[in-house]
C-alpha cells in the first residue's frame, strides 16, 4: 500500500494490526483541519447507531463510551486538545493526526493534504484479544465509511467547513 508522503502512523507498519489509506482528488486545495471539519459537520447516515452499538458492547469490556462525532467546532485547536474522542497529536496545514488509546488498542487517524489530494490514513495496534476481536467488524466497516466520506467530498455533497 502506497501511503501519502506526510501520513503518520500509530506505530511502525510491521507492528500494525490494521492499516488503511484512501485518497481523493478534490476540485480545490483544502487544509487538513478544514477537510476534517467538512466531513464531521454532516456524519454519514447510520453513524449514530453504529457508535451506540459500539458503546453498548464495548462498555461491558471496560472500554470508555465515546458517543460518536458531535459536529462541535473547536476554534484554533492545538496539540493536546480533543476533537470529540480523539486527541490531537499533530496539526498543521497539511497534516492532522488524531489518536484514541485504551487498554485494548491504539488508533491513529491521519488526514493529509497535498495540493488537491486529500487522504485519510488509519492505523491500529491491538493489545489483547478484545482489541483483535473488536477489529473484526470494525476493519471492513471503517474502509466503507472512509470510502463513503471521500466520495461525498469528491461529489461536493458536503458544505465547506
Amino acid at each position: 500500500m502506497q501511503l501519502p508522503a506526510h501520513a503518520q502512523l500509530i506505530a511502525p507498519q510491521a507492528a500494525l494490526a490494521y492499516l488503511d489509506s484512501q485518497s481523493v482528488a478534490l476540485p480545490a486545495p483544502v487544509k487538513a483541519l478544514q477537510a476534517w471539519r467538512v466531513v464531521m459537520a454532516k456524519p454519514l447516515p447510520g453513524m449514530a447507531l453504529a457508535f451506540w452499538l459500539r458503546d453498548a458492547i464495548s462498555a461491558r469490556f471496560g472500554v470508555a463510551r465515546i458517543g460518536g462525532f458531535s459536529g462541535d467546532r473547536v476554534d484554533a485547536p492545538q496539540v493536546g486538545d480533543r476533537l470529540d474522542f480523539f486527541l490531537i497529536e499533530h496539526i498543521d496545514d497539511q497534516v492532522l493526526s488524531l489518536t484514541a488509546r485504551d487498554k485494548h488498542l491504539d488508533v491513529m487517524t491521519c488526514v493529509t493534504v497535498e495540493g488537491t489530494q486529500l487522504a485519510i490514513t488509519a492505523s491500529v495496534v491491538t493489545h489483547n484479544w478484545f482489541g483483535r476481536l473488536y477489529m473484526i467488524p470494525v476493519a471492513p466497516a471503517h474502509k466503507v465509511i472512509v470510502w463513503a466520506m471521500l466520495r461525498r467530498l469528491r461529489r461536493g455533497e458536503l458544505r465547506r467547513g
